[in-house]
């Protein structure tokens, strides 16, 4: 599914500039060297690479952004550009997803907006990516995510508090059945796409 975010006319949309993010640091410690390790028969990064030039809607550029340089040429060799080498204090395990972003647009100024693709979702499409820019040009919204309906619904999470009680999570619990609860939903991770000037604010 495709949420909005601020969704505010956008003017000028035949001026922007997209470009497609791919941020791959190598210091993974879940799965190390996850970004390069084979899935599906290529490199896990290829997926996402291959799909953003499959995807028709505009994508000026496909740039990897990696602190890694054995990840730069596996990029590299499967079509996306690596223009810079990500400084090390931006691929931290306490580094904000928006840090390598903003770095990214300072260096690409004629970039005017940003689809960030994360390449632990190797099976987002080139549907999935022209269904978004679609979504969001039809909206003109300055900000707009993937979400997937949650399995777990908020309305019957708890958390322990101090004493080990259990606690609602939400502060007004409703006891219903599933299917009379609205549905919720999670960020999913596979695309986030968002005007330059809405991020930068």
């Amino acid at each position: 599914g495709i949420g909005a975010a601020s969704c505010s006319i956008r003017p000028n949309a035949c001026l922007m500039t997209l470009l497609a993010l791919i941020p791959a640091r190598g210091g993974s410690k879940g799965i190390p060297r996850k970004n390069i390790r084979t899935f599906a028969g290529q490199p896990l990064i290829a997926h996402t690479i291959r799909a953003a030039h499959q995807a028709l809607g505009g994508i000026a550029r496909v740039v990897v952004s990696t602190d890694d340089s054995e990840i730069a040429e596996v990029a590299l060799q499967w079509g996306a550009e690596v223009p810079f080498i990500r400084p090390s204090e931006l691929a931290a395990d306490t580094t904000s997803g928006i840090d390598p972003v903003l770095h990214a647009l300072d260096l690409i100024p004629e970039a005017t907006q940003i689809l960030l693709l994360q390449p632990t979702s190797p099976l987002r499409t080139s549907a999935d990516i022209e269904g978004i820019l679609a979504f969001k040009d039809r909206k003109g919204c300055p900000a707009v995510v993937s979400v997937t309906e949650t399995s777990k619904h908020p309305q019957w999470m708890v958390y322990l508090n101090s004493q080990n009680e259990l606690m609602p999570v939400l502060s007004s619990q409703v006891s219903k059945n599933r299917q009379q609860l609205d549905p919720a939903y999670v960020l999913n991770g596979a695309l986030y796409l968002a005007d330059k000037s809405w991020l930068q604010d």
